[in-house]
């Protein structure tokens, strides 16, 4: 039995009078561990299993690792956890909540990868990658599963990307479902944007330093199956500010009473924000991927950091 959920597919009338069109909300935040992460990782997890592995090991700035942590507690796999330095107390602690140990190694997730990776090289040890990983593709592309059960087609998909594992997702679904022709929205934080450099070089590239407030979406290179499918497949690369992802998030949580974080708020941000892009399309579909890393009073210091909303 999957670890994750099917979550509510919501029509959101405050965001659809924004860009003057329907638009829809596919409601991942609300999975057992706060965000989509548990379906690609649940479902790594559950074959890792299958395949022996007595341990988990999970590098991650924050989501990923919680839901490996998750996974391992609900499997009863002994799970241990590196996230880099950026990784919020809060985060940390809702992690070992879980019962998994959470190690700190380096400055990026980058580093903490490198950590996990050499600890992963023992045969019985499962390596929970955050997003690179066939399997977590195929979990993440439940959500256009169930998207087409409940008969939405939208004219366009809009998306978080970090390291490109839930785009992956996404687009595989769509893909296995016939629906080609639905362009995806990959949208990245400047801090942050992977995917923009590598399209503009034509190749992968590695950044050489990640600087943003959503420590989710903040990773160096993206999947090189991201890149891949940009080949063949419409994606729409849409890059967003810090400042728009936490005016996202504020206005998300007065309209839909929802909490996410700023890595979530990438996907809102252009539709909060009418930008030019959407126009094209009859409606929109975003994926509201939720993130643990966020709360009451985190959304207060963002909120004067970027002078947003008067108080």
């Amino acid at each position: 039995m999957p670890l994750h959920i099917d979550t509510p597919l919501l029509e959101s009338l405050p965001i659809s009078r924004i860009v003057h069109k329907p638009v829809y909300l596919k409601m991942d935040a609300l999975q057992p561990s706060g965000s989509f992460k548990i379906r690609g990782i649940g479902h790594l997890c559950e074959q890792l299993a299958k395949m022996g592995k007595t341990r988990f090991v999970s590098s991650s700035g924050g989501n990923a690792g919680l839901a490996a942590a998750y996974a391992g507690r609900k499997l009863g796999i002994k799970t241990t956890v590196i996230v880099p330095e950026t990784t919020p107390t809060m985060m940390r602690e809702r992690i070992a909540l879980e019962g998994a140990e959470v190690r700190v190694f380096g400055k990026v997730w980058d580093d903490a990868h490198q950590e996990a990776s050499r600890l992963a090289q023992d045969p019985k040890v499962g390596y929970v990658h955050p997003f690179d990983n066939p399997l977590i593709w195929e979990g993440h592309a439940s959500l256009i599963d169930e998207i087409v059960k409940e008969g939405i087609k939208p004219g366009a998909i809009a998306v978080a990307v970090g390291g490109g594992g839930l785009l992956c997702g996404i687009l595989q679904g769509l893909h296995k479902h016939g629906m080609k022709d639905i362009p995806v929205i990959a949208c990245e934080v400047k801090g942050a944007a992977t995917l923009k450099a590598s399209l503009e070089a034509g190749k992968l590239v590695s950044l050489d330093k990640v600087q943003t407030i959503a420590t989710s979406l903040g990773t160096k290179i993206i999947t090189p199956e991201a890149l891949n499918w940009t080949q063949k497949h419409r994606v729409i690369d849409e890059v967003v500010s810090d400042s728009d992802t936490v005016e996202a998030c504020l206005k998300f949580a007065d309209d839909h009473r929802v909490l996410v974080e700023p890595a979530c708020g990438a996907a809102l941000a252009p539709l909060y924000h009418n930008a030019p892009i959407l126009k094209e399309f009859s409606s929109l579909l975003a994926i509201v991927c939720g993130g643990v890393g966020v709360s009451l009073n985190q959304l207060e210091i963002w909120r004067k950091q970027f002078n947003k909303v008067p108080a």
